[in-house]
């Protein structure tokens, strides 16, 4: 008991702490906002500025007490600043603490360095991050630049692009590597944003699942505009974030963005994948897809052949029998904890496309595409064949 009113006593004079208190000692939370350069050909930086902006007025509502948020800001492919928003007066301003010239950023050994400093800068009881740029969910760097046909783009490709992906061109970082630096740097995050498209997938969720306990992202293309952070950075900055009014903010705004009211986004629970994956690796045992039933998948993506599909539908058009089917649907209830969509998505040079079917997870295991070559060497796969 005595312990117990000492914790209690400690938990009671953190939370009365003021932000300067704060700077020298263990704060309740840091997020971590990274922004790496996106690319030469479409640049998302003015779209970055902005986030930053909207983030800094949700600070400004709600003020900071207990936590503070790290900025990794590329400024080019070889130059990037570290910088805190700090809020005094009722104003945000940006306090530099570290500026980068041509760091490998792309390597594991570079962002958990990039990491490390996050820690020593800003030391927390809890770390959580976003991630804004471009994306690929799971397909690796090497396999972006390896493939390219006379007649193929991708969607980052197509001049003025208003969407994104994760790490531009030359500056891809694999998932994987993410999640080693992650690993490495010992910041397991209590959720990572992935302020990118195509990142809410089966093999991606599977590959972060130590590092992580939410990911928030999005099954399709994300507008350029990114994530409302005016509207839910109050709830990224809680010390238990409101999952639900994060994905109803995002609705709310995309649901109303003029010509381009698309948005789809996800919280996945990565505690769940393990027996996702067993519940996978069962019914891959027993059953295969008929070929025939290919175009009847729900796609989420706007490429030819599909890479990503509604994991969800990909299941039902398996033909599997109804107590795996209900074992399957309740592990997904568990995995995907929330979710919106609007009535169709956006694929950036191939249009709107309607949503019949929607998990929240997309899975490429039916993809014919040669993008999606390396599958077979994913995670989720291995562990579910």
């Amino acid at each position: 008991m005595r312990l117990a009113a000492i914790l209690l006593f400690f938990g009671l004079t953190l939370s009365g702490c003021t932000d300067e208190e704060y700077k020298e000692g263990i704060v309740e939370k840091t997020l971590f906002m990274y922004f790496p350069w996106s690319g030469n050909a479409n640049p998302l930086t003015d779209a970055f500025y902005k986030n930053v902006a909207d983030m800094e007025k949700a600070i400004m509502e709600d003020g900071l007490d207990s936590k503070r948020v790290i900025v990794f800001f590329a400024t080019s492919s070889s130059e990037a600043e570290m910088y805190e928003i700090v809020y005094k007066n009722g104003k945000c301003a940006h306090e530099i603490l570290k500026e980068y010239t041509d760091h490998p950023y792309t390597t594991a050994s570079g962002l958990t360095s990039i990491l490390k400093d996050v820690k020593d800068f800003a030391p927390a009881y809890n770390y959580a991050m976003t991630i804004g740029c471009h994306g690929m969910g799971w397909i690796q760097a090497e396999q972006t630049r390896m493939y390219k046909s006379s007649d193929f783009k991708y969607h980052w490709e197509y001049e003025g692009a208003l969407t994104r992906w994760f790490g531009g061109s030359f500056y891809q970082t694999n998932i994987t590597t993410l999640a080693e630096a992650i690993m490495n740097a010992d910041v397991h995050m209590q959720f990572i944003l992935f302020d990118d498209c195509y990142m809410a997938n089966v093999e991606v969720a599977y590959d972060l699942r130590n590092v992580a306990n939410y990911l928030i992202a999005s099954t399709c293309e994300v507008m350029s505009a990114g994530m409302p952070y005016a509207m839910i950075g109050g709830d990224l900055l809680d010390r238990e974030p409101d999952y639900q009014a994060i994905c109803d903010d995002f609705y709310a705004f995309y649901s109303n963005y003029g010509n381009y009211s698309y948005g789809t986004l996800s919280v996945i629970d990565c505690s769940q994948m393990d027996m996702m994956a067993e519940i996978m690796n069962t019914i891959n045992i027993n059953y295969t897809l008929d070929p025939r039933l290919l175009g009847h998948i729900q796609k989420l993506d706007g490429y030819n052949p599909v890479i990503f599909y509604d994991f969800g539908d990909y299941v039902e058009k398996l033909g599997i029998d109804e107590n795996l089917h209900y074992d399957f649907e309740q592990q997904l209830k568990r995995t995907v904890v929330y979710s919106v969509h609007t009535e169709q998505y956006y694929a950036y040079g191939a249009g709107a496309f309607d949503i019949n079917s929607y998990s929240g997870l997309t899975i490429s295991d039916p993809s014919i595409s040669s993008i999606a070559a390396e599958k077979e060497n994913t995670a989720w796969y291995q562990a579910t064949h």
